[in-house]
């Protein structure tokens, strides 16, 4: 799978883009296409087909309009996707509604949505954002969670940081969900027959000695799903947060 970065365009272009400013096209207006429509279509066919295939002939094609006519609105695939990760991002309206939380159900329900959001956009974990171009809605977002934590006492810094490590909490797992679910794609192997297929190697070293404390775990001990694993690792993340706050 070939890595795809924020902000690998042109960053001046792309942040005029997000931030609506100069987003008129460079010649005569085509009637019905606007820069809202080819960033919606590009993420339906980055959901339906992944990033790697996701091109500006392919939005063009959605659209029903020729190639050329999308290069009047967007330079290129490299700000498109900085423009589709700002949209992806935008906080709903009821939640943005929503008074103030107790910062550790927040933070839940944060994490929950973020999960969610990596499941139905399967691309999006898989963009190295580590130079992340912040758009109007990357930035409201983090506007509203720091407003959510601020009442735990941790300072500016800290209080990034504790975003940022749930952020990175997050995408891993699903990178880890996404990435077998690819797998069982890919090779029409499905992730029961390709453990199935490893059972007699597997008892058979169970059973030589070698490994006896792996072989007193009960049957059941890796019985549990990528859900299961992202509440346990989400709620263990917390439960430290929580004694840390508590202990300033």
């Amino acid at each position: 799978m070939t890595t795809e970065y924020s902000g690998s365009g042109d960053l001046h272009r792309s942040l005029e883009l997000l931030w609506r400013r100069g987003e008129r096209p460079t010649r005569g207006p085509k009637p019905g296409l606007t820069l809202d429509k080819i960033i919606i279509a590009a993420i339906e066919v980055a959901d339906a087909e992944g990033l790697e295939a996701l091109s500006m002939r392919k939005v063009a094609a959605k659209l029903g309009v020729g190639t050329m006519s999308l290069y009047r609105y967007v330079p290129g695939k490299s700000e498109l996707l900085d423009l589709m990760l700002d949209h992806v991002v935008k906080i709903p309206g009821e939640l943005s509604a929503e008074g103030s939380q107790h910062w550790r159900a927040f933070l839940e329900a944060d994490a929950r949505g973020h999960w969610q959001l990596c499941l139905d956009h399967q691309w999006y974990p898989f963009v190295d954002q580590t130079r992340p171009l912040l758009g109007p809605n990357g930035l409201r977002g983090v506007e509203y969670a720091v407003g959510q934590l601020s009442a735990t006492g941790l300072s500016d810094q800290e209080l990034i940081m504790l975003i940022s490590v749930v952020s990175n909490f997050v995408e891993a797992t699903a990178r880890t969900y996404i990435s077998e679910l690819q797998a069982e794609k890919r090779t029409g192997v499905s992730n029961d027959e390709f453990w199935a297929a490893q059972e007699p190697v597997l008892v058979e070293a169970m059973n030589s000695g070698e490994f006896p404390t792996m072989a007193q775990l009960s049957e059941d001990t890796f019985w549990f799903t990528h859900e299961q694993v992202f509440e346990f690792g989400l709620q263990r993340l917390l439960d430290g947060f929580e004694a840390f706050i508590e202990s300033r």
